[in-house]
């Protein structure tokens, strides 16, 4: 079935032949990138698996984005918006699909990427995000090395702690459309100090799902590791991430509600099985 997703009033024409897939819509947040965001428009035009609509939030570009954008026939959203938290909700508010992909202007995804995605998602069920790691480029090849094994994996190895659960990473995931639903009105959107990839992960209430897959890996620039002061910028943003989010919720709280659902499906599921569908004992 060819596939139409109405946005706005206007027609997005997919031309995508996918039976009941799920309708995707791709979002990309980005300020003065238009060179990195060229390349990664034309890498999700050759996907195997094509976006129903891709949503370019520019956050006040004042360089050629909205000439990359007209190109690419893709939607550009003009805002004007406090940082990468903000911009990127404002993309996951207008998104019309079923599911929402999240890159970053430097990411660089590859051609199976949203077939990788769709699988994930409609393999894990409802109320599921998907994320994965990434290859750096650029730079030298030991900020290479060191981007993935020691940054990237370091937060995945401590937010996983920290939360209960993997976190997503902004340059490559994605989420059902009802999971941002859920989240959208607890998500900051004020504070550009502010991890918008943390952020969401924090956010997610009992009886959501991450699942991490090594194997759904996008390209991202090694640019913010090539500099101290960019270091050091991300290291503060990362403590003021974490002061925000605990002021909200303390870690071992969240992780405890978290264990007492797990427990809980648990024992419905141990009672399914034993004693049928309705889980109650058999009544003498």
């Amino acid at each position: 079935m060819h596939r139409v997703l109405k946005v706005e009033g206007a027609a997005v024409d997919s031309g995508y032949a996918g039976g009941d897939a799920p309708a995707v819509s791709v979002v990309i947040p980005t300020r003065n990138d238009a060179e990195m965001l060229r390349t990664c428009l034309h890498l999700l035009s050759r996907q195997t698996r094509p976006a129903h609509e891709i949503i370019v939030v520019d956050n006040a570009s004042s360089d050629d984005t909205p000439a990359v954008c007209t190109a690419a026939g893709v939607r550009r959203i003009p805002v004007d918006l406090q940082g990468i938290p903000a911009t990127a909700a404002a993309g996951f508010d207008a998104a019309a699909g079923d599911i929402i992909a999240r890159l970053d202007t430097d990411s660089r995804p590859p051609a199976d990427w949203l077939e990788r995605v769709e699988a994930d998602l409609a393999a894990a069920g409802p109320m599921t995000l998907v994320t994965g790691p990434a290859d750096f480029y650029g730079g030298s090849p030991w900020v290479r090395w060191a981007g993935r094994h020691v940054f990237l994996s370091g937060y995945f190895r401590v937010f996983r702690l920290l939360l209960g659960h993997p976190p997503v990473f902004g340059s490559n995931f994605a989420l059902r459309r009802e999971v941002w639903q859920e989240i959208s009105r607890s998500v900051v959107r004020d504070n550009a100090d502010v991890h918008d990839d943390v952020d969401i992960s924090y956010r997610l209430r009992p009886g959501m799902t991450v699942i991490y897959d090594p194997a759904l890996t996008v390209g991202v620039s090694s640019r913010p590791l090539t500099s101290w002061a960019s270091f050091r910028r991300h290291g503060a943003m990362t403590l003021t991430t974490c002061r925000v989010e605990f002021r909200e919720e303390a870690p071992l709280r969240r992780r405890l509600d978290r264990l007492q659902v797990r427990r809980r499906r648990e024992v419905r599921r141990f009672s399914r099985r034993r004693w049928g569908r309705h889980g109650d004992p058999p009544r003498p």
